[in-house]
Order: C-alpha cells, then structure tokens, then sequence
C-alpha cells in the first residue's frame, strides 16, 4: 500500500516539475501569443488529435466561457470537409507535443491561404509545427509520468495549464466581469449562483407594503394575499420605514390588550434613527447576487429581504428564500 502511494506521489512530483519547467520559460512569445488572440476579429480554433485533441476541446471550450469565441477542430476532420468552418478574421491555435502530428500539418495551407496568425502549441522547436508558426509556445517537460515515457501525461498537463494561462490573462485584459460570466453560463450551478437579485425579486404589485397607519387587519391583509410572511410599511413619501414579519405580528398581539388599536407603526421593525436604537430591517441591493442573499439570510436567520430604489429608500421589491429555491440558488 506504501509502495502504491509512493508512485503516486512520484506521479505528481513529475508532473509538478514539468509545469515548472514551462512556467520558466513564459517570456515574449507567450506576449505575442496573446496579442494575437486580443487582435482576433473571428474565432480561434483549437486544433489537435489524439490526446492533444482532448485537450484542445478544454482548452477552447475554457477560451468560451471566459469570452473569447473559440471551438475545436478536430485536425483529423479538418481534411474530410470541416476546414469549412475556418473564415478570414480567425486564429489558429494548433497543439502537437511532437510537432509533426500529420493531420495537424495538413491545416497549415489552407490557414496560410486564409491569412490566419497560427500560434503553435508544442513540445518540440525544431519541429514543422513550430518552424511554421507565428508564435511557438514551448510545452516541453523533463520527463513524463509514464514510466515508460510514452504515455502523454506531464505534457498533456502541461499543455493544459498553458491554455489555461491564456484564457485568464485573455479575459482579465478584457475586463471580464462577474456579469458577463453568468450570461454565458445561464444554466447550471455557477449559473445559478451568478444570478441577481434583481432577476428574481418580485416586483410592482407583487411587493407587500402598507401604510404607517394601516390598520393590524389590512396588515393581515396584505401579507396574507401576498403569500410572503412579511409586508414592508412605507412613510408618507413612500420610502421604506418599516418591515412587519409573522413574529412582528405575534409579538404585537402579546404585548397589546386592546389589539383593535394596532397599526402598522405599532408592530413594525423600523430602520434605525438617532432617537431609537432599534435594529433596522435588513435590505439588499438589486444588483447583488442571489448567492449574496441567501448568505444574508442564512446568517441572520431570516427568509426574505426589501430591495431599495438606489437612495431614495423606495421598496423596488422583495426576495423571499422560496424565491432563491425555486431558481436553483441554494
């Protein structure tokens, strides 16, 4: 059993040392590498067979998501018809450790004829590959994992992290926001977790809210007919004033006699003023994401939040915790 984790380790040792190696190396070609992706008015397309293949389809499906409008090309089926899809504008990034991958090869004359930059991603300078390339990134490492040194294994990981350091330095120089990443991930759990407040909140009439001086029974009323468990209480200006939740309404009934003579004002949790030490009912912005939120939630032991119009302190609506469920939040 030691024996099996001590290869394990020497594994990982091997592979660790291979991206060290790399990294070393980063110098101008990897600077020009990346002008030619920002400069790229198409697409890029990752190309490769074999395990390199493999690992160009997570290369550019990573250059997608993170806004650079990429594919892969599978190089053995770029000569039965998919050369089809390269166009004038596009980049070609190709990956071969050896450099002489003969399906790879065969897709440099038709980018030279289209004017395509080729960034060659490989293993080897002296190969046809990176003699042929604009710009050649080095991927060679020490030794790979394979005892035998034949199975792709510290490249491929390798070549991996190489197009992961494009992709990052591609969209941070693109200013890349937290916006523009859930708008392409749309689905899923980043997705989900990228989405705002203000895309789930209710709004307009859906928002519980009354009067200072709205009777306990209309108070009943409208958190009943808005099925939230909480109405929010406004001041003559419309601003919000006040949150009145079921415990408000319980605690209001405890302590009053006469419960005929209740309003809003009585029973509501106001915002905090210079006389009063009260705690103020808590808000969150509409621009803040639903993950915010039920973090919010979860730590202060409460299931919905008001939503302010900016400074003006006028409810723009109301996000419950079932709201964040049913999207697939928590």
């Amino acid at each position: 059993m030691t024996d099996r984790l001590a290869r394990a380790r020497r594994v990982l040792d091997v592979e660790m040392a291979g991206l060290v190696a790399v990294r070393e190396r980063l110098g101008e070609s990897f600077l020009r590498a990346i002008e030619l992706l920002l400069g790229c008015r198409g697409k890029v397309i990752v190309s490769g067979v074999g395990k390199s293949g493999i690992v160009c389809r997570k290369i550019a499906a990573t250059f997608a998501s993170t806004g650079t409008p990429a594919f892969f090309l599978h190089a053995g089926e770029g000569s039965h018809g998919d050369l089809g899809s390269l166009e004038r504008g596009d980049v070609l990034v190709a990956v071969s450790y050896t450099g002489e991958s003969e399906e790879v090869l065969r897709l440099l004359p038709v980018a030279r004829r289209l004017g395509m930059p080729l960034i060659a991603i490989c293993g080897n300078r002296a190969s046809a590959l990176a003699e042929n390339a604009d710009v050649m990134l080095d991927v060679s490492v020490p030794d790979e994992a394979c005892p035998l040194g034949l199975a792709p294994t510290a490249s491929t990981t390798a070549t991996m992290a190489m197009g992961d350091a494009l992709a990052v330095v591609l969209f941070e120089e693109r200013g890349f926001s937290t916006e523009d990443f859930a708008l392409l991930h749309p689905g899923g759990t980043l997705g989900r977790r990228l989405r705002r407040v203000e895309d789930l909140m209710h709004r307009g009439d859906a928002v519980p809210l009354v009067s200072e001086g709205a009777s306990l029974k209309d108070t009943l009323l409208e958190m009943t007919s808005k099925r939230l468990g909480v109405t929010g209480v406004v001041d003559p200006s419309g601003a919000l004033c006040g949150v009145i939740t079921d415990g408000d309404l319980r605690r209001g009934l405890e302590n009053n006699v006469d419960v005929r003579t209740l309003t809003a004002r009585d029973l509501m949790t106001r915002f905090r003023r210079a006389d009063r030490a009260a705690e103020p009912p808590k808000t969150i912005a509409g621009r803040a994401l639903a993950a915010e939120a039920v973090a919010v939630m979860e730590r202060l032991k409460i299931t919905s939040l008001f939503v302010l119009d900016g400074d003006s302190r006028r409810p723009a609506g109301v996000i419950h915790l079932h709201d964040l469920l049913r999207a697939g939040v928590v």
